[in-house]
C-alpha cells in the first residue's frame, strides 16, 4: 500500500515538474526567426559558396589537386611567346598570369565545404562567400563556370562527352 502512494506522489511530482519547465519556456522571447524575410547574421568564417576572381588566378592549380573531391575542373593553356603576360591586382602580390583560363568549373554538388581549396590559393583568388542559398531545379545547374570569357555562374553549355555527367540524368 505504502509503494502505491508513492508511485503516485512520484508520477505527480514529475508531471509538475514538465509543467514548470513549460511554463518556464512559454514565457521567453522565441527563437524562431522569419526565414525568407529575416536572415539570421552568419558567423564571420563561414563556409558558404566559393568564388573565384578569374582575374588574379595564376592557373596554378593547386585548389585542384587540394580537393578531396575533385570537384574544380582547370583547363589552363600556356600563353604563346609573343603574347603579352598581365599580372594580377595589387592584393594578390602582383604575380605573372602565365596561362589563359578557358574552363574553371566548380560542381557544387560535390563540394564538402572543407576550405581546403582556399587555403592553398597563392594569390587569394578563390574564396568561401556567405551566400548560401543557390538551389536550383536541376544538378546540373550547381556547375559553376569562373574561366575566362565566361560570366561567372551556373553553366550553361555542356560541350564535352565528360562535362554531362550520368548523374546528371534528369
Amino acid at each position: 500500500m505504502k509503494s502505491y502512494f508513492l508511485n503516485i506522489f512520484k508520477s505527480l511530482r514529475s508531471i509538475l515538474k514538465g509543467m514548470l519547465l513549460t511554463a518556464k519556456y512559454a514565457f521567453t522571447k522565441k527563437a524562431t526567426i522569419q526565414y525568407p524575410f529575416v536572415k539570421r547574421e552568419l558567423p564571420t568564417r563561414t563556409r558558404g559558396q566559393l568564388f573565384c576572381n578569374i582575374d588574379d588566378c595564376i592557373g596554378c592549380k593547386l585548389c585542384a589537386v587540394a580537393c578531396p573531391v575533385d570537384c574544380i575542373y582547370i583547363t589552363a593553356n600556356k600563353k604563346g611567346p609573343t603574347e603579352e603576360i598581365n599580372h594580377t591586382s595589387e592584393e594578390s602580390g602582383k604575380k605573372p598570369r602565365r596561362f589563359h583560363l578557358p574552363q574553371f568549373d566548380i560542381d557544387f554538388t560535390l563540394c564538402c565545404w572543407c576550405g581546403l581549396c582556399t587555403d592553398v590559393c597563392p594569390t587569394n583568388c578563390l574564396y568561401m562567400t556567405k551566400n548560401y542559398e543557390f538551389s536550383a531545379e536541376k544538378r546540373q545547374q550547381h556547375i559553376w563556370q569562373y574561366g575566362e570569357g565566361h560570366k561567372p555562374g551556373p553553366k550553361t553549355e555542356f560541350n564535352r562527352p565528360g562535362d554531362q555527367l550520368k548523374l546528371y540524368v534528369d
